[in-house]
């Protein structure tokens, strides 16, 4: 552009200077200003020349920016459908195939192989020798002959018979020692409950004597008192009430489907009114054996596992009588699990996820908490000096928490990120697999050798895994996506995901929970919903008599109805031994006869005093 104008007004002066030459005429100042004014000319032409081209160059940095910003939104999308397309089609479980994994990565695996190596080679091995793998940390090949496991062939389902009418049990209360003098049985007051016996109903008819006493005025008629009960006058049996709650709790089955199925076999039973036994039964376990379990962790427990899950909760009937007003739909409400190492496992609900919630069920004790990284935990693990008592009336307990992170939920969201056959996420998936495969093969050993076998063999590999996510997680930080999204996530959790370090009896992750909380999701996908926070509350109670009954290997109906038996006997300081975790000494301690009657005294063991 520069060269044109130049040349232009050369040519324009040259022709302007061989003109003046020619002739006397033409005036150098006319010339002078056709050339500024070409000059002029010229200069705005090649200033919008720049500006077009800029905007050119804008628009085409804009189009760029576009198609690279809906490249990574497609890659998005087509992540979540594979991954959705997977949990439908497939499978929810978070399988991969590990030897493609080897086979893809065999360079990083014969890297982490020499590593250790290396530390076998200078001496790591002082924890003890590894009777179940190789020196790298990987599980032994199983023998060629080993048979696989089989499913056991199913044996079929047992015929409900419908029967006309309930059988009878007789029960007779009183004491069988001679009488006194003057004393005569004249008959026996009659009472009835309701009890279950392995597929029916049975109706027991409890005979009190009538004595007559002969005295200076005359003879008088006398009833011993009923003995202790849990719930006086109520129809249902320790055995019906324990068969109710576990089918509910346990089993996840409906209270309409269980009215259905009694109604079938000769017994029309509301719903309603079993509904109004559970909420009493709960609160009656939550307040005595919940409790006692409760303050036992809080003082006792190494480690406390905790997760949450949503809950529906029935509205309250806001309608007045004869008036039709629509229902307002179910609030959303949750239930906590916390499992004490493995002696309790206890749920709480509260209507509201809060930092105060969770302040309230940990108050008081200090330890090991292992959690996901949800943000209502952070108040857990805030040191003593600068806590604040979210709970009114409630001081700092001024205990120190210490967070434990959960390789399953940094695996997970790896995991997701595979799915769209990232190298990335896989070679981090097989990294974790490798974490795991080390920690398998020292199941069983003592907690002090798992902890040095840890820090000479597991704690390399995960400085190492640590150091390659933060370089590969610079590469991605600004890209949206599942793989920021898991790399951000284990670099926040780095120190709680190397706390299992700190001590043996640390596990990996928090699978345990998610277990605990498997029944609380199989139930409501059949009960749906808490008819209010009261029953919410007491349902909780219940679910954790049986969750820690099924920890210890106990039989949770029957536990319950012992359990039904002997509260009314067992003083408030005693409610301990009735926990899962020392029910089977205590037991061994009692009376089986008196411990199987619906009704009747219990002697308790040596020790015990009646309230």
């Amino acid at each position: 552009m520069r060269l044109l104008v130049v040349y232009t007004c050369m040519s324009n002066y040259n022709q302007a200077s061989s003109n003046s030459m020619n002739t006397n005429e033409p005036s150098i100042s006319t010339d002078t200003f056709a050339f500024e004014g070409t000059i002029s000319r010229l200069q705005s032409e090649r200033d919008s020349a720049i500006v077009a081209r800029d905007s050119a160059i804008a628009a085409r940095d804009k189009a760029l920016a576009d198609v690279e910003r809906l490249r990574a939104s497609h890659q998005c999308l087509k992540e979540e459908l594979l991954l959705l397309k997977r949990r439908i089609f497939i499978a929810k479980a978070e399988r991969f195939d590990v030897s493609q994994l080897e086979l893809e990565f065999a360079e990083k695996v014969a890297e982490l192989d020499a590593l250790q190596a290396g530390i076998a080679a200078a001496g790591g091995e002082g924890g003890g020798s590894d009777d179940e793998g190789d020196g790298a940390g990987n599980p032994s090949q199983p023998d060629e002959n080993t048979k696989p496991k089989t499913r056991p062939k199913p044996k079929g389902r047992r015929r409900v018979e419908d029967l006309e009418t309930l059988p009878i049990e007789e029960v007779l209360l009183g004491d069988e020692t001679p009488l006194p003098e003057g004393w005569r049985v004249i008959g026996h007051e009659e009472s009835w409950k309701l009890g279950w016996r392995a597929g029916t109903f049975v109706r027991i008819r409890y005979l009190r004597p009538q004595y007559e006493i002969k005295g200076p005025l005359g003879p008088t008629v006398l009833t011993p008192p009923m003995p202790k009960e849990v719930f006086p006058r109520l129809l249902a049996a320790p055995s019906l009430l324990a068969h109710i709650a576990v089918d509910k709790f346990c089993d996840g089955l409906p209270l309409f489907r269980q009215a259905e199925r009694f109604a079938r076999i000769g017994l029309d039973l509301d719903r309603s009114v079993m509904s109004r036994w559970l909420e009493d039964l709960g609160a009656t376990l939550g307040a005595t054996i919940v409790e006692a379990m409760r303050k036992d962790a809080i003082a006792t427990a190494f480690c406390l596992a905790t997760d949450a899950t949503g809950i529906a909760i029935q509205p309250p009937r806001d309608a007045e009588p004869g008036t039709r007003k629509p229902r307002k739909p179910c609030k959303r409400g949750h239930i906590f699990v916390t499992v004490a190492d493995r002696d309790h496992i206890f749920y709480a609900y509260t209507p509201k996820e809060t930092s105060a919630a969770v302040q309230a069920m940990f108050h008081g004790f200090s330890g090991y908490v292992q959690a996901d990284a949800k943000s209502v935990f952070n108040v857990l693990f805030i040191p003593p000096e600068k806590q604040k008592s979210l709970i009114e009336g409630v001081e700092p307990d001024g205990a120190t928490r210490e967070e434990v992170g959960c390789w399953a939920h940094a695996r997970r969201k790896f995991w997701e990120s595979a799915i769209a056959k990232n190298a990335v996420a896989r070679e981090a998936l097989l990294r974790i697999h490798r974490i795991y495969e080390m920690d398998k093969s020292w199941k069983g050993k003592p907690p002090a050798t798992i902890k040095v076998l840890r820090d000479q063999r597991m704690r390399p590999e995960l400085d190492d895994f640590f150091a390659w996510a933060q370089i590969e997680h610079d590469r991605v930080k600004h890209e949206k996506g599942s793989l920021r999204s898991a790399f951000g996530y284990a670099l926040r959790q780095q120190a709680a995901l190397m706390r299992p370090l700190n001590d043996g009896k640390l596990p990996l992750d928090n699978n345990r929970s998610e277990r605990a909380l498997r029944k609380i999701a199989i139930g409501r996908k059949n009960w749906l919903f808490a008819g209010s926070d009261d029953h919410a509350d007491a349902a909780t109670n219940i679910m954790s008599i049986i969750a820690s009954a099924r920890l210890h290997g106990i039989e949770p109906e029957q536990y319950i109805r012992d359990l039904l038996r002997l509260i009314p006997y067992c003083p408030k300081a005693s409610f301990l031994d009735l926990t899962p975790k020392y029910w089977k000494a205590t037991r061994a301690s009692l009376d089986p006869a008196q411990l199987a009657a619906e009704l009747g005294h219990i002697d308790l063991p040596k020790g015990s005093v009646e309230e």
